[in-house]
């Protein structure tokens, strides 16, 4: 009997949906059970630990990477049966004594090794136990007791500081033979001339940074790699570079010498001349009499201060052509032992310090972009009027502690100076404020002179001046032209402490804030006397005449600004004393309220 066709594809239709939905379920179903289960958290730690097992000295923290700190745990003895696989030991500031092949030959993988401040000698280590590390990169001996630096150090070190211990003599392959070796420390210690070999950076063609300052060292060690850029030889006893010392040095930016014996005989005109990158060099607290001659041309920062140097000659900077500071104090100079073309084509040099010399006079000469100058503590008598004319460019003048007095200042001696920002006059014998003073003045201070006048107009067109200081001068109220602290817009200090006041200015600047009033004859503070000045902050009235019935509390009583009101000693016991005088107990009332 035949079936029709259609009925046929019928039954299969049925069929083939019916597997179709068997079949789905079964793929779904486990999914469902999955999702019924807790989830577990996976413990990171724990698995990295299983594949790199740490075993952790007592007292001590490990790290799963291979780190193991133990630093500052008073150990007087090495940890002993530390893991093969520890990469990072941290053993610093504790007691430890000695360290025996033993303890670290099976450290084939440590990196960095810290033995630093811990009582360590010669005697106590193993130079073939620190050969058989042979990943180590970082290796930090400093303050321990070590009289001899470790023969041999593996090739694979970077860095290592042996600082601050007692060293006497290093060898050839403490440092020599290490291609990855980067920096050497090694100040603070007793090396001599005879404790260093010819041959003690011998293949080390990549050493960046040596530091052997504070050592007993009279000749610039020899041989020194080429790679070198930063070489610290201060505190020395140095008496003199040897010919050709820094010739092979053509990657040195910064040379240290400062704090050593050296004289001008004791280098010559080609000592520094190779150094093509050199740009900080510090010669600074030695016995030279003269600027030297053949500088870098490339240099930047020039140390020269603490010498005894008397003269410059017209063609020892010349060259210098990116001078940018040149430090000059504390030395022998007078204004006519300097070549008045000393600093010609500078044009770079914008920091000139010259302080503590015997200046008489402001140098002919001075550069030209020269931006601060500092002439303090000479014995300048006298400002010309074209003393100061070229410096157009100047921002900073201190011209503090010399001889000057008010007739021997040039009034028109400033007019130059339109950027002028800072000057300082104080130290001197002024008897009167000098007119002609560059409006661009941000801070003036002419302390410690004869002052007894501030003639009408010497602070007109002052609209910058922010900080004004005339301390311990002979001014009286009577002597400051009427409406002078008005003109100052922006001021925001004024210090007449130390004067011969009798009352508070009046007409002070609305911007004040910090007013000094201190060791003068004040007798009496008027309700008005700070009604002028919203914004004050502190007021300091120390060491004046003021009495019970002289002092309006209700002067102070609006200054919702103020933080400090200084009363204190030297005046009447004032009823109000205590609850005014002490800035901080003003301020946390202000708090509380």
């Amino acid at each position: 009997m035949a079936f029709p066709k259609h009925s046929i594809l019928q039954a299969l239709s049925v069929l083939l949906l019916a597997w179709v939905l068997v079949r789905c379920q079964a793929l779904v179903q486990p999914e469902e059970e999955e999702e019924e289960e807790p989830t577990k958290e996976v413990d990171v730690a724990t698995v990295v630990t299983k594949s790199e097992p740490i075993k952790c000295p007592a007292d001590c923290s490990c790290a799963a990477e291979g780190a193991i700190d133990c630093a500052g745990v008073d150990l007087t003895e090495f940890p002993a049966d530390l893991s093969d696989k520890t990469r990072q030991l941290s053993l610093q500031n504790n007691k430890i004594e000695e360290i025996t092949m033993e303890h670290i030959s099976h450290l084939h993988q440590l990196e960095t090794f810290n033995l630093q401040n811990n009582w360590l000698t010669t005697d106590g280590l193993e130079d073939e136990g620190f050969e058989m590390l042979e990943q180590l990169a970082y290796l930090y001996l400093a303050n321990n007791k070590l009289t001899y630096a470790p023969k041999v150090l593996p090739p694979s070190l970077v860095s290592a500081d042996f600082a601050a211990n007692q060293l006497t003599r290093i060898y050839p392959y403490t440092f020599g033979h290490k291609p990855k070796l980067r920096s050497v420390y090694l100040h603070n210690n007793k090396l001599t001339d005879a404790g260093l070999p010819d041959s003690m950076f011998n293949a080390s063609n990549n050493l960046e940074i040596l530091t052997m300052s504070s050592n007993f060292l009279r000749v610039v060690p020899k041989n020194l790699p080429s790679t070198l850029y930063r070489l610290h030889l201060k505190n020395n006893k140095l008496e003199k570079i040897p010919a050709g010392a820094f010739d092979n040095l053509s990657n040195l930016r910064e040379l240290y010498l400062q704090n050593n014996l050296l004289s001008n005989e004791g280098m010559d005109n080609e000592t520094f001349s190779q150094l093509s990158s050199l740009e900080c060099l510090d010669l600074s607290n030695n016995n030279l009499s003269v600027v030297p001659k053949g500088l870098p041309r490339n240099l930047v920062l020039l140390h020269l201060e603490k010498n005894s140097i008397q003269s410059i000659p017209g063609d020892a900077l010349t060259s210098v052509r990116n001078l940018e500071y040149l430090l000059l104090h504390n030395n022998k100079l007078r204004s006519r032992s300097i070549h008045p073309a000393a600093f010609q084509g500078l044009k770079k040099l914008h920091t000139l310090h010259m302080y503590n010399n015997l200046l008489e006079r402001v140098p002919r000469g001075l550069p030209r972009r020269a931006k601060t100058l500092m002439l303090l503590h000479n014995s300048i008598s006298e400002i010309g009027r074209n003393d100061l004319a070229l410096l157009y460019t100047l921002t900073e003048l201190n011209l503090s502690y010399n001889k000057l007095t008010s007739p021997k200042m040039h009034r028109e001696a400033f007019r130059k100076l339109r950027v002028l920002e800072t000057l300082d006059l104080s130290g001197n014998g002024l008897y009167t404020l000098p007119l002609g003073l560059p409006r661009s003045l941000q801070v003036l201070e002419i302390k410690n002179n004869q002052l007894n006048s501030l003639p009408d107009g010497a602070l007109t067109g002052m609209e910058k001046l922010r900080k004004l200081i005339l301390s311990d001068n002979q001014l009286k109220l009577n002597s400051i032209y009427q409406g002078a602290w008005m003109e100052l817009g922006a001021l925001t200090t004024l210090d007449l402490s130390g004067n011969q006041l009798s009352h508070i200015p009046s007409d002070l600047p609305e911007s004040l804030e910090y007013l000094y009033l201190q060791s003068n004859r004040i007798s009496s503070v008027p309700a008005s006397a700070f009604e002028g000045t919203p914004n004050i902050k502190g007021i300091f009235l120390r060491f004046n005449r003021l009495s019970v019935d002289s002092v309006d509390e209700s002067s102070f009583a609006h200054l919702s600004n103020l933080q400090v009101l200084d009363i204190g000693t030297g005046n009447t016991d004032l009823p109000f004393k205590r609850e005014v005088t002490d800035g901080d107990e003003m301020m946390e009332e202000e708090e509380e309220t």
